[in-house]
């Protein structure tokens, strides 16, 4: 099991948990492990969200890098998946992105992207932890001319929007069609503005005042009652609310209901099916996604894979056979014909295209899946027993028996958080006042014997 890094990156509370004496480790140990076979001095982008800590971190990732002997590229704020798609466009060794994603301000995290644009594997993640515990760490310090330099490259964003008037051109220039923007004060709050603006889109734009709290705070796609109120106020054709650092987004349609990661799946699949886009006929989603995409996927005859929970497992999967979409239900959306990994802004657009060509309103494409209810209950354990239910005999009962009500129309799923002290309980069934009734029945059992 891995010390440090999650299920994306490593995430903890900043400066207390998240020390710059830890961030100047697993800089300098990854810089070393990405780029050892390499035989040039390397060079690594940074890019941050709007959080507080982030120059802080961005401080000690940066001495870290420079210590080893690698030149840094700074970009300052900027979407995850920018710096994931400038890494690849500019051939960095690697990038790094500053970032708890969702998570409140007092968070903060870090993330690697390989120099081909993609989040680094579980066995890479394995080897920088090794390296930033052990003695070799001291002996990877560069001297006289050969310790790194850093500078800041705030132009490089032009390349990420320039991405994207190649990929749409004049696909929104004088439509009717109207969105909101909820940019939940984080990574997007300025480049979303710019591209949108660029392409020609009627729209409107809240939650893009970030003051280095409010990231994420009542915004966002984790709170979609800011930006369904905003679209039904404006009269707006459908909302698009992103998350911290802009590596997904969740819509809502013209009447303020939710169009999650499963609907944008159901949507964006269906628009590639019907132009001849979809490589092998096939989906990409995880364990999480609700059972309404499965009976989507067969009425469609399209072949739905599902990988372990994290946009990581979606995009192995997609490499390893050679699928173009993917995503999961929390709005991480791949696109693999453009970027390998999630994009929000991507999504927001390519769902507004297949909207706008159906000539529908977005409630009436949306139709296209049945989303059962489910309900997500997060129960607070300690983080050194969030592991330990699969032990329990009490909870193994508890789980079992849960599994037996529900196994002819509904799903339970248990699974730990990969970034926060929780065991995560998830029930699907027809009735939500049920289902929401037995959820917290486990929970509550989990809580209690995990403390």
């Amino acid at each position: 099991m891995r010390k440090y890094f999650g299920t994306d990156g490593i995430r903890r509370i900043a400066n207390t948990e998240l020390t710059p004496d830890l961030v100047f480790r697993v800089a300098k140990a990854g810089a070393y492990i990405l780029s050892k076979h390499s035989r040039h001095t390397p060079t690594i982008l940074i890019g941050r969200d709007t959080r507080i800590s982030g120059t802080l971190i961005e401080s000690a990732m940066t001495a870290g890098f420079l210590s080893y002997g690698a030149n840094v590229k700074l970009l300052e704020v900027i979407p995850t998946p920018a710096v994931a798609y400038l890494t690849k466009k500019l051939n960095a060794d690697a990038g790094v992105v500053i970032s708890a994603s969702h998570n409140t301000f007092e968070f903060n995290g870090v993330k690697y992207f390989s120099n081909k644009g993609m989040k680094i594997p579980d066995a890479i993640e394995e080897e920088i932890e090794e390296i930033m515990d052990s003695e070799k760490l001291s002996t990877l310090t560069a001297v006289a001319d050969k310790i790194g330099v850093s500078e800041i490259k705030l132009d490089y964003v032009e390349e990420y929007i320039n991405f994207f008037k190649e990929i749409f051109k004049d696909d929104f220039r004088n439509k009717n069609f109207s969105v909101g923007i909820d940019t939940a004060n984080g990574a997007t709050y300025m480049v979303s503005e710019r591209i949108f603006k660029e392409l020609g889109i009627n729209y409107k734009i809240i939650n893009n005042n970030p003051d280095g709290i409010n990231i994420n705070e009542n915004c966002g796609s984790t709170k979609l009652d800011t930006i369904s109120n905003f679209v039904k106020e404006n009269n707006l054709d459908l909302g698009i609310a992103y998350d911290g650092d802009g590596d997904r987004c969740l819509a809502v349609d013209e009447l303020g209901n939710i169009i999650d990661g499963d609907a944008i799946m159901a949507i964006l699949s269906d628009y590639m099916l019907q132009k001849k886009l979809m490589n092998k006929n096939t989906l990409v989603s995880t364990v999480m996604s609700n059972l309404g995409l499965n009976k989507y996927a067969n009425n469609k005859n399209i072949n739905l894979i599902q990988t372990a929970v994290g946009d990581r497992y979606v995009l192995e999967e997609m490499l390893k056979n050679g699928y173009n979409i993917g995503g999961e239900q929390s709005g991480h959306i791949i696109m693999l014909d453009y970027n390998p990994t999630g994009d929000g802004i991507l999504t927001s657009l390519m769902l507004m295209k297949a909207i706008m060509e159906k000539n529908k309103k977005a409630s009436e494409v949306a139709k296209i899946i049945n989303i059962y209810p489910q309900v997500l209950i997060n129960a607070k354990v300690s983080e050194d027993k969030k592991y330990n239910y699969e032990k329990d005999n009490e909870i193994i009962k508890m789980i079992k028996d849960l599994e037996i009500e529900f196994a002819n129309n509904g799903r339970v799923l248990i699974r730990p958080s990969g970034t926060e002290p929780k065991v995560r309980v998830m029930i699907e069934g027809e009735n939500l006042e049920h289902i929401t009734k037995r959820a917290q029945e486990l929970a509550n059992k989990i809580e209690q014997k995990l403390k």
